[in-house]
């Protein structure tokens, strides 16, 4: 479903659309229309319709967008509407954060495997997983089909950290190490830096 004409840009607003689809799902709202889409999420609604119709028609002129419907097609086209495994790599307080909100969630993206270098946390458990070695880490991201490997450990063991994952097969990397990871040209990685984010915000402050 997905072509190589669809930018980056265009995947990353859907998963905002689906997350408000799915509030409005939950107060049992059938339709929205993409102005509704757009006053609520402070988008163009014609950039919306733009976004949705790369994928197909999916919503009918004068009534709007079928809420349901619409949220299992980006869920489809996101490639969420299946279980995706995933592992991640530092239990320390963030890992540990992202572990309790992935549970939390309880989504289709489920953190199936966590890995730690240090003795002290292995053996540990959060969210019923048990901290592996890392040594564990090929064996297990193949045995258990992982797909996506995350990154929470310290910007001078991120890249021997990529290393291992591409090694073991995984096809995308959510990086939250401050430091840019190099990996070969068929590994998606996705740069999550908290101080960048901060430092451009501290740019629109008021003098």
């Amino acid at each position: 479903m997905k072509t190589p004409k669809i930018s980056e840009a265009v995947v990353r607003r859907l998963p905002i659309y689906l997350r408000f689809l799915n509030e409005l799902s939950k107060k049992n709202v059938q339709t929205v229309s993409s102005q509704d889409l757009g006053q609520k999420l402070d988008l163009n609604p014609a950039q919306i319709r733009k976004d949705l119709a790369y994928f197909g028609e999916f919503g009918k002129k004068g009534i709007g967008y079928d809420v349901d419907y619409l949220i299992e097609k980006i869920r489809q086209i996101l490639k969420i509407d299946k279980v995706i495994p995933v592992a991640l790599v530092g239990a320390g307080n963030l890992g540990r954060a992202l572990c309790n909100y992935n549970a939390y969630l309880k989504d289709n993206m489920k953190i199936v495997a966590v890995f730690d270098s240090q003795k002290t946390k292995i053996g540990e458990s959060i969210n019923n997983l048990k901290v592996k070695p890392m040594e564990e880490l090929c064996d297990t991201i193949q045995t258990l089909k992982v797909r996506i490997g995350i990154i929470t450990v310290p910007a001078m063991e991120a890249q021997h950290v990529a290393n291992q994952f591409v090694e073991a097969g995984v096809e995308a990397i959510l990086n939250f190490a401050p430091m840019i990871i190099k990996v070969p040209s068929g590994i998606r990685v996705h740069h999550a830096d908290f101080t960048t984010d901060l430092q451009s915000l501290a740019y629109y402050l008021e003098e």
